[in-house]
């Protein structure tokens, strides 16, 4: 499947044409100088992004693992988006690197890597967030039978499937991405040593797939699922049930806030970039560059969400603060009740 990498990169270390792989000959001259050099200086937020995403989710999974039940099926599934988020961002100082450098001197093994654990984080995370979504569906509009289906054996399992078919999806994107050297300059990309394929035809399917997979199936499932939750909420007039869900629903609308721009761009790319003049592919190549970092910056905000928009989770943060830092207990007030309550009723661990 096509990567979203491939083609911005392509332009930064290719300036002098509108679009140009190591097998596709160059189409209409025009210099992409400024978008790209917009492109370069926003990879700078990368090295940004790395580092606070890495520090806030190994907050949350600290705070997890000190006042939660790991064994909850929220909890784990939470823990597993956490991973495939950190997956995601591990490729960032890379790729920052590479736009800024305009040359790949990783080596060939590392350009498989990089673009792998790119696909894997990004693929598994829309699973994860669509399985939170379904699990608070079932929860809300089934509680009274839930509990059959809602079990650590059934988040286990949903895990486990999850990764699988993740790492599936990257097998592909780690055989056909390669390195190739193009007019003295070192290059990252997919296709990049097969000969005889229509690259464009498919790259253009690969983006149609994943639009289609990783994007419309998985909004329509959660725009379903949030639809039943409202009205269910709305016959039962219960504010706890309100609450419940909160938390996973902001997280699940900031992803497609993050995402959508992009995709839609991308369409754009694809369904008229050959009939745009120069001037407006400039325009689309700066539209991309500042959608793809809205895209990226919400793996390293959602864990923010995980730790001011829950109550619960709020108070553990604060007890965790004291913990380590004595000197705070005069300043911060918390409920150590909330951290020694584990009931079914409350079994979703941001909830309150």
């Amino acid at each position: 499947m096509y990567s979203t990498f491939d083609r911005f990169y392509t332009k930064m270390t290719q300036t002098n044409i509108s679009y140009v792989t190591s097998k596709v000959p160059a189409v209409e001259p025009c210099s992409r100088d400024d978008d790209n050099k917009l492109g370069a200086y926003l990879s700078y937020i990368y090295y940004f992004m790395f580092v606070f995403s890495v520090i806030t989710n190994l907050l949350v999974l600290v705070i997890i693992h000190r006042f939660e039940k790991l064994y909850t099926v929220i909890n784990i599934l939470l823990v597993n988006l956490v991973a495939s988020s950190l997956i995601f961002i591990s490729s960032l100082p890379i790729v920052a690197a590479y736009m800024q450098m305009s040359d790949w001197s990783f080596g060939s093994a590392t350009c498989k890597i990089v673009f792998s654990a790119y696909y894997l984080g990004f693929y598994s995370s829309v699973f994860f967030l669509t399985l939170l979504t379904i699990d608070r569906y079932v929860s809300v509009v089934f509680s009274l039978t839930s509990t059959n289906v809602r079990n650590h054996r059934y988040a286990v399992i949903s895990c486990a499937v999850v990764w699988v078919i993740s790492g599936l999806a990257c097998i592909t994107p780690m055989i056909l991405h390669g390195t190739y050297k193009h007019l003295g300059t070192m290059h990252c990309e997919e296709f990049a040593q097969i000969e005889g394929l229509n690259v464009a035809m498919l790259k253009r399917s690969g983006f149609y797939i994943q639009l289609f997979v990783f994007l419309i199936l998985p909004l329509a499932i959660i725009i379903f699922c949030y639809a039943r939750i409202v009205v269910t909420i709305k016959k039962s007039r219960s504010a706890s049930k309100f609450h419940a869900v909160r938390m996973i629903f902001m997280i699940v609308v900031l992803f497609f806030i993050c995402w959508i721009p992009f995709n839609i761009v991308e369409l754009l790319h694809y369904e008229l970039e050959s009939l745009l003049s120069c001037e407006d592919k400039k325009k689309l190549g700066y539209a991309l560059h500042v959608t793809r970092n809205m895209a990226y910056i919400y793996f390293c905000i959602s864990p923010m969400f995980y730790t001011f928009v829950g109550k619960k989770f709020q108070n553990h943060f604060k007890q965790l603060l004291v913990k380590c830092f004595p000197s705070l207990r005069d300043h911060i007030s918390f409920n150590t009740d909330i951290t020694t309550t584990h009931t079914s009723r409350t079994e979703l661990s941001l909830k309150k």
